[in-house]
């Protein structure tokens, strides 16, 4: 069997989270998503932290960007407190972040592993060497299926599409053990191409292709009104994706309803013990659903390090002061994790036993 990249699973493999879950103290996070920089040469019309009606990224400014100094010194704290992964995103394109290359190299050459979401414009040159030489996967971010959709989806100019398929096309062919994904955005505009673009990303060396519907509202009936148009077409093309399956390409299959309710029934979050999220703002976010919203704002790092910070008492407050079942009544990445680790941590002793 091949090994699984996407998983709900993945947590209950770091006993020191799960056992800090017990104890009520506060370990290192395993996973850090890291936004250096704000700044994006795409403008995607549906873009969570650009567009009014999704709510997050109220409080993103797009001028910020994490200084240099205090890039190096995250890193170094990342490091040092034995975080496992960092995964560079958005914010904005991490890949125009200057510093990046050398935050990628140290990172790698201490045993962290990295990954980076991106539109793929500047996958190329010194960042993409160290992606190759240190990255665990590179997931493009697409919407479109030429230079034409590109344009209208993007606001960019149509020649970029042939740049970045060439782009990953580079990238694929290099001697590398790094991943490189495609995250596909299936929307009214791309539905009847989903088959011919997963041919074309499989031609050019991509190793998989996740599909996944478009976030329009944070109302989930709107989502799903959206969607109830266009499913029976998606279902079709993705039928025929399907048929590319083989050793060396995969599609994902992440299309479905959206739950049409975000209540939640457990009172605290326990993957935030496992992922936290930095912003270019330099404060720190509970995950990528509350990143730049005042409710999902842990503290700031800019007058501290991330490692004081982390284990302070202040950050144990907010993170116990966190209730999904109040806080969290919108769309949640983390949710099914947190269903299988509050059950978890609710099993009865005395049954343990009857495995």
């Amino acid at each position: 069997m091949k090994p699984v990249i996407y998983s709900p699973l993945k947590a209950l493999r770091f006993n020191e989270q799960i056992r800090a879950l017990t104890t009520g103290k506060t370990a290192a996070p395993v996973h850090i998503r890291m936004k250096p920089t704000n700044a994006c040469n795409h403008d995607c019309w549906f873009c969570a932290y650009r567009v009014d009606n999704l709510e997050l990224g109220e409080d993103m400014e797009e001028r910020d960007s994490i200084p240099k100094n205090k890039f190096f010194e995250i890193i170094a704290d990342i490091v040092d407190m034995g975080v496992k992964a960092v995964t560079f995103s958005g914010g904005g394109e991490p890949l125009i972040y200057k510093h990046l290359e050398e935050g990628i190299e140290r990172l790698g050459r201490a045993g962290v592993g990295v990954a980076t979401l991106t539109n793929g414009r500047f996958l190329e040159g010194k960042v993409a060497d160290a992606l190759a030489r240190h990255g665990a996967w590179v997931r493009v971010s697409m919407d479109y299926w030429d230079g034409a959709s590109l344009k209208k989806s993007r606001k960019v100019p149509e020649s970029d599409f042939e740049k970045i398929v060439a782009n990953m096309r580079a990238f694929a062919a290099r001697d590398t053990k790094c991943e490189l994904g495609v995250s596909f955005i299936v929307t009214k505009d791309d539905h009847q191409h989903l088959y011919d673009f997963c041919r074309l990303m499989k031609d050019a060396g991509v190793d998989h292709v996740k599909l996944s519907g478009c976030v329009v509202s944070v109302d989930g009936k709107e989502n799903n009104a959206y969607h109830a148009a266009i499913k029976d077409e998606v279902g079709r093309q993705i039928r025929l994706a399907l048929e590319l399956n083989d050793e060396g390409f995969k599609v994902v299959d992440h299309y479905h309803e959206l739950e049409e309710r975000f209540d939640k029934t457990y009172s605290t979050c326990p993957y935030l013990q496992f992922l936290t999220v930095i912003g270019a703002d330099c404060k720190v976010y509970t995950c990528q659903d509350k990143a730049y919203t005042e409710r999902g704002t842990l503290g700031s790092i800019k007058e501290r390090s991330f490692k004081e910070f982390w284990f302070s008492e202040e950050n144990a407050r907010a993170m116990a002061a966190i209730d999904p079942s109040r806080d969290c009544r919108h769309h949640c990445v983390a949710h099914t994790k947190n269903l299988i680790l509050t059950e978890l941590l609710n099993l009865d002793p005395g049954h343990l036993g009857f495995v």
